[in-house]
């Protein structure tokens, strides 16, 4: 809220150095900010009695959305990388998905590992488990397991996050 929304009858005020003027009512806070060319802006409205400060509203406004930028630049976003098994896959070519996988997690990314049933497999669901576990052994150096093994319908899923 700006100068005239500002309802409230008594404000704690800050000036426009961050000097503290006391408290006094919102009249005479618009005075004074009238005198010095500025905008009066609640700053704490839960506050008893609410905070003003005395500034200049768009280089306020202005710092605010460049301190946002500045946070969403620093933020690093996680992207969730699939690697598919098949539960009769062969030495090396699990090798070559670790690899893959090994990749994601150098990146910082987290994968999802499924070992996908078909057909007559749904029969040796739990003869394929070491599969996963396997995979997950091959990473141990640089990933933990975040989420177990579970079975969801015709395939099988573990999460892999990088050690911190």
């Amino acid at each position: 809220m700006i100068n005239e929304q500002i309802r409230d009858k008594e404000i704690r005020l800050i000036g426009e150095n961050g000097e503290q003027l006391g408290v006094m009512s919102a009249k005479d806070a618009m005075k004074l900010a009238r005198e010095a060319e500025l905008d009066l802006v609640k700053i704490a409205p839960t506050a008893k009695p609410p905070v003003c400060k005395i500034i200049d509203y768009g280089k306020y406004r202005y710092e605010l959305a460049r301190k946002e930028k500045e946070a969403k630049k620093k933020q690093k976003t996680i992207d969730i990388k699939e690697v598919r098994l098949s539960p009769n896959i062969d030495a090396n070519d699990l090798k070559t998905k670790v690899n893959a996988a090994r990749k994601f997690i150098e990146k910082g990314d987290k994968v999802k590992v499924t070992l996908r049933f078909r057909g007559r497999e749904m029969a040796h669901i739990n003869a394929s488990k070491h599969i996963l576990d396997d995979f997950a052994g091959q990473l141990s150096d640089i990933a933990v397991v975040e989420k177990a093994a579970k079975l969801e319908g015709r395939s099988m899923m573990m999460f892999l996050t990088e050690k911190r």
